[in-house]
């Protein structure tokens, strides 16, 4: 007696059709799980016979062998179960085989037939729908509302006993729907707004700048002086999620397990820890996990005290924030993670924190500041555009009652020169300032030449090197962008000028 169910992995953040054969034969009693599943896989067979016997149905004591075609595909998860339960129900004529070939079938058991969310759905009901293959897919409800995003059909259970009802047309299942924009407008909520920060108006001016150009910003200065408040709140002026970036955003989550409401509409936020490996950081692992820098994918990767990660650690972002993709090699397996992300760090000037404090004593050395500094490579330097220091807030300023400008009013300001950019773009195969080549730096800035004797002036003064000339052109692009301006002026260079504070820290 045979059965085959249609079922999925996902390897990487990509779903994966597997199909599941059954054979039921004469012989010692035995239940054999072939095609390279992992532990986790090769357990079910313990929950499926407890979940087959709890149900009411009979399990046979005969030769059981489940095949997971293609045989050469790393099958991990518990979401096996419920597919291998119905195949051996199917081949023993308790389940209308017919039927059961029209679906794609998800979902782990229980010991007593209930059926529990697994992860990683989204990737695969997105490769599902894409095949068009099948009537729809049958998974456990609580993966309903993560389905639904998708063009197929999304049949939610509870049981064992259900699904074995609806295959034999004993129970109907209704389709699971949902409203795809009220969705999206559910879960666009930030809990923190530009609104909450007390004075910093230099700060916030640079991160706008940063915000409207996709460029990446360190941000230098004392304990206490709200660099970790401005970066919480850098996701609430980017643009909104497109709905292709939400899909892509909520991909990845939905592969690590960590989606909770069904759908990302917010730009994520990432701030790992500066004791972070590199592996978490990239992803990998013998069955590859998305890292930081993936699930901070159309969002901030926001790295506090930079200094003090690890040489390694910061030298793996350089392929990431120049491709906007991150490779992860081994000898079993190649994959591609998205990491199209705007990096956010953060620093003290020196170890104690306190260098050119208005109030507070420095107590470190030249030297000590110097190394400090030095810690962070001149190749990932190079990487981040605008660079500035925050200054420690005045008591004035935090007891003042004059009203922020609130996230929403910058955030429409900033869309609307990231529409300027992409119409500017088309074709070019890049969407922002931050993303111009040395080559498109020549096409699309042009300067007066007031503007190109301050930047000559600038770069011989400060001793800056051609990316740091080719930097500041980026970032002047963004502010004539912001001004409306097609061409570069000496103001916009000025400006861009005044974001390169590392360079004073360096000499």
């Amino acid at each position: 007696m045979l059965a085959k169910v249609y079922s999925g992995t996902i390897y990487g953040i990509e779903g994966y059709i597997v199909e599941v054969e059954i054979d039921i034969s004469s012989g010692l009693p035995s239940f054999n799980i072939v095609g390279l599943p992992d532990t986790a896989v090769k357990e079910s067979k313990e929950r499926v016979s407890s979940a087959i016997r709890n149900s009411g149905f009979d399990f046979p004591s005969r030769k059981i062998t489940v095949n997971l075609a293609p045989a050469d595909l790393k099958k991990e998860g518990a979401g096996f179960d419920l597919p291998i339960s119905l195949g051996i129900l199917a081949a023993l004529g308790q389940v209308n085989i017919d039927k059961l070939k029209n679906y794609y079938i998800i979902g782990e058991l229980a010991l007593d037939g209930s059926v529990r969310p697994v992860k990683g759905v989204l990737p695969l009901v997105l490769k599902f729908a894409k095949e068009n293959a099948r009537c729809g897919i049958i998974l456990p409800q609580q993966n309903a509302k993560e389905a639904a995003v998708s063009k197929i059909d999304v049949y939610p259970v509870s049981n064992l006993r259900q699904v074995v009802k609806f295959l034999n047309g004993e129970e109907e299942i209704p389709v699971f729907k949902i409203d795809l924009q009220k969705l999206y407008e559910e879960n666009f909520v930030y809990d923190v707004d530009f609104s909450e920060v007390k004075g910093q108006q230099y700060a916030k001016r640079a991160i706008e700048v940063a915000a409207s150009g996709g460029h990446n910003i360190l941000m230098i200065g004392p304990p206490g002086s709200g660099k970790t408040m401005l970066a919480t709140r850098i996701p609430t002026i980017l643009p909104k999620l497109t709905f292709e970036e939400a899909i892509e955003t909520t991909k990845i989550y939905s592969s690590s397990g960590m989606l909770n409401n069904g759908f990302i509409s917010t730009r994520p936020f990432r701030a790992p820890h500066h004791t972070i490996s590199d592996i978490a950081l990239v992803g990998g692992g013998q069955i590859p996990r998305p890292g930081e820098i993936s699930l901070a994918h159309n969002g901030v990767l926001f790295l506090d005290e930079l200094p003090e990660f690890n040489r390694n650690v910061l030298e793996v972002l350089r392929q990431p924030l120049e491709k906007g993709y991150i490779t992860i090699s081994r000898a079993a397996f190649k994959v591609d993670y998205p990491a199209r992300i705007m990096l956010v760090a953060a620093c003290n000037p020196c170890p104690c924190g306190y260098y050119g404090h208005p109030k507070k004593e420095c107590v470190c050395t030249p030297y000590q500041i110097q190394k400090y500094i030095s810690k962070i490579s001149g190749p990932l330097l190079d990487r981040i555009d605008i660079q500035i220091e925050v200054p420690p807030v005045e008591i004035e300023e935090i007891t003042s009652d004059l009203p922020s400008e609130s996230s929403e009013e910058i955030r429409k300001r900033v869309e609307k020169v990231r529409l300027l950019q992409y119409e500017r773009y088309k074709g070019k195969k890049i969407y922002t300032n931050a993303q111009l080549t040395s080559k498109l730096i020549k096409e699309f800035c042009p300067m007066t030449n007031e503007a190109k004797r301050l930047l000559k002036i600038s770069v011989e003064k400060m001793g800056l090197s051609a990316r740091a000339y080719d930097r500041i052109l980026k970032v002047a692009r963004t502010i004539a962008d912001m001004d409306n301006k097609e061409i570069i002026d000496s103001v916009h260079i000025a400006e861009a000028v005044q974001y390169r504070s590392i360079d004073k820290l360096m000499k």
